[in-house]
């Protein structure tokens, strides 16, 4: 008599081990400094501009491309960036994102003309943007329980937010010690330290399904590269380029739109975009980043020609403006918390715009500092309040289960807001009249978005 076969039994799939505590404190430290050294590149270059111009022989809109070349490719790749974490591994983007952003800045502190630089800029969009959304599915990952997932979050955020704090004061000194090339050289070492915070096998995600649709990005990423040039163009009287960059700019949009019909994987999450309130939201985080980048573009210049200030006590007078986002989004967060997010964000646009119109009035009164201290602190105070504010909005408007794509959508289009800051203010560089009207430009444009938000409210 033969025994009976029993079924066979298949093995249940390994369950992957649960980190140590100080696992997960070296991970997050490091994925808190990749996020750091990311922002930290899109304000210390501010005070570097007048020696890279002296330099390099750039005009002001060979400094505008030095400025936007990081934040076209950050912004526009943002879009599907998150969609690519998910497909490939958040841990894979998150370290190839940090490994070609030290590579880049290496190759940039020794770039020998300025299209060179630019295009290494560019590079260094591609690597931030393989980093941001990575970093948040990474903290997802390793702190499952809400209550310390939001303490992991808060940390991630205070670390990365020094980076607006000290980057004006931090690319001042070091133009100081040894000129614009180690703005860049700075990122070297900081790289390869979270590169190793960041190793082995506690920080993992699987990979996933999700399809990015690269033809799609790429039409997105050209359109907001020929639209950023036709601006740039125009300011510099190129008005031929700026003819051809706008009907690039026409086409490419076309291309896009035509893909995001067809897509089975949209670039762009229209459920999201759909959804009451979004827009305004959208518009909101867009405008405030437009007068942030804007105002540091267009102000360190003033600084070092009207006033004759040393890198460094350039970078020092920007305090005023960067202290507020290290300390003030704590109370933001207690604000949202007891009123909701829509009164903060209303108040920041304000500030916002009442400390750029301050600054057009310093402008034309010979760039006292007293007075461009009183508008660095608005703008300061109206950025904290309202930055903070407008990550819980996206997420209350958001549809259910799009509330990670309804962040991406906020972060690109804050990138691309801060791409048409540059654009648009360093048009105006050149003299007190048209600076002061550079300055009543991010005034117009948060005070127009605030009523946006307040109309969209009220429809609610």
């Amino acid at each position: 008599m033969t025994a009976p076969v029993l079924p066979a039994v298949t093995p249940a799939p390994p369950v992957p081990p649960v980190p140590s505590a100080a696992a997960r404190s070296r991970a997050l430290l490091g994925l808190a400094l990749g996020y750091f050294m990311v922002l930290l590149d899109t304000t210390v270059l501010s005070v570097a501009e007048p020696d890279l111009a002296a330099s390099l022989g750039s005009s002001t809109a060979g400094l505008q491309w030095a400025v936007t070349g990081y934040s076209v490719a950050f912004g526009a790749l943002l879009l599907s960036a998150g969609a690519a974490a998910d497909r490939y591994g958040a841990h894979r983007a998150f370290r190839f994102g940090i490994a070609v952003f030290g590579a880049g800045s290496l190759l940039s502190a020794f770039a020998p003309d300025l299209r060179t630089l630019v295009l290494l800029r560019a590079v260094l969009g591609v690597a931030a943007a393989a980093c941001v959304p990575a970093s948040m599915a990474l903290i997802t990952r390793l702190h499952p329980e809400p209550g310390e997932r939001a303490r992991a979050v808060a940390v991630w955020a205070a670390v990365s937010g020094c980076a607006m704090a000290f980057g004006p004061m931090i690319g001042g000194v070091l133009v100081d010690l040894a000129g614009w090339r180690a703005v860049f050289l700075v990122n070297v070492p900081l790289a390869v330290l979270v590169l190793g915070l960041v190793a082995g096998r506690a920080v993992h995600c699987p990979r996933g399904e999700r399809r990015v649709d690269w033809p799609a990005q790429l039409a997105a990423c050209a359109t907001l590269a020929l639209f950023t040039d036709a601006l740039i163009a125009l300011g510099d009287a190129g008005w031929p380029r700026a003819a051809w960059s706008g009907a690039g700019a026409a086409a490419a949009c076309a291309v896009f739109v035509r893909r995001e019909r067809r897509s089975p994987a949209p670039v762009l999450p229209v459920e999201v975009l759909r959804a009451r309130g979004t827009g305004a939201v959208l518009l909101a985080g867009g405008a405030v980043n437009f007068a942030m980048l804007g105002v540091l573009f267009l102000l360190p210049l003033l600084l070092r020609r009207e006033v004759g200030l040393s890198p460094t006590l350039a970078g020092v007078a920007f305090l005023p403006m960067t202290l507020p986002p290290g300390f003030n989004p704590l109370l933001t967060g207690r604000i949202v918390a007891k009123v909701g997010p829509w009164r903060p964000v209303l108040g920041g646009l304000a500030l916002l715009s009442a400390g750029c119109a301050v600054f057009a009035v310093a402008v034309l009164l010979g760039t006292p500092y007293w007075l461009l201290a009183v508008g660095l602190l608005l703008a300061g105070f109206g950025v904290s309040f309202a930055l903070p504010a407008l990550v819980t909005a996206v997420v209350t408007t958001a549809p259910g289960g799009g509330a990670g794509a309804a962040g991406g959508l906020l972060n690109a289009v804050r990138q691309v807001g801060a791409t048409l800051g540059v654009a648009v203010t360093g048009a105006f560089a050149g003299g007190a009249g048209p600076e002061a009207a550079a300055m009543l430009l991010p005034a117009a444009v948060c005070a127009g978005a605030a009523l946006v938000v307040l109309r969209s409210r009220r429809e609610v």
